[in-house]
């Protein structure tokens, strides 16, 4: 699942009238990287969730056959947050039986290898963590030496916007806005989340002047390398 229902009020003017996924680096959408990084992961189905001018997201992606993908499209009147798009997109997320599922957000860019990510047996969410950039010094989560993940303690590390999680986080929660950092919260306190530490290429795309140096680095073909913000 990819992330894409946010205003993107930080980019205004820029996502007054294109939604912040159809925001172009390197000659192509932001959303567009995030699907061709996913076809070659082996991943075949994306259901995208979106609410501010989603209807330009699902005319520009269509039903994902050109990408060789199989996109679908939860649709949100208004934004849910993170965890609110997830519920309400769960029963097309579970429709084949997966207990797993990705989730990445449409604001980072990150060339993180996805086929190494493989689902825990004594967790229920496992998190891709990377080295904070200047706009989060102080970070979000603590990687153990273990690999647990825990809200509270030393040297933080900054959560990229990619996980894989389990249902179990999400059945039987209410539909309406929620975020998911709560939810981690409380099952970190459990115990029940493990990480993953990326020094590759990671950005966060919140601010046009990212944008414009994403852009940069992409067309320089110099990649992107971390701490660049």
């Amino acid at each position: 699942m990819i992330l894409a229902a946010g205003k993107g009020e930080r980019m205004r003017p820029l996502t007054l009238t294109t939604p912040k996924p159809l925001l172009e680096a390197g000659g192509k959408p932001l959303i567009v990287h995030h699907l061709e990084h996913l076809k070659h992961a082996g991943f075949e189905q994306v259901i995208i969730n979106h609410a501010w001018l989603g209807d330009q997201i699902e005319h520009a992606l269509g039903d994902g056959d050109r990408f060789g993908l199989r996109i679908e499209y939860s649709r949100e009147s208004s934004p849910l947050e993170t965890a609110g798009g997830i519920i309400q997109a769960l029963p097309m997320l579970v429709a084949g039986g997966d207990d797993w599922f990705l989730v990445i957000n449409g604001d980072i860019w990150c060339d993180f290898d996805l086929t190494s990510m493989t689902p825990p047996e004594d967790a229920d969410a496992l998190l891709i963590l990377t080295r904070n950039p200047d706009h989060n010094p102080d970070g979000d989560f603590q990687l153990c030496d273990n690999g647990r993940v825990v809200s509270e303690g030393g040297d933080k590390l900054t959560f990229s916007g990619i996980s894989l999680l389990h249902r179990c986080l999400f059945e039987g929660l209410p539909q309406g806005p929620r975020k998911l950092a709560p939810i981690l919260r409380t099952t970190m306190a459990e115990n029940r989340v493990r990480g993953v530490r990326h020094d590759g290429a990671w950005m966060d795309i919140g601010t046009p002047d990212r944008l414009r140096q994403l852009d940069n680095l992409l067309r320089a073909g110099s990649g992107v390398h971390h701490g660049s913000q």
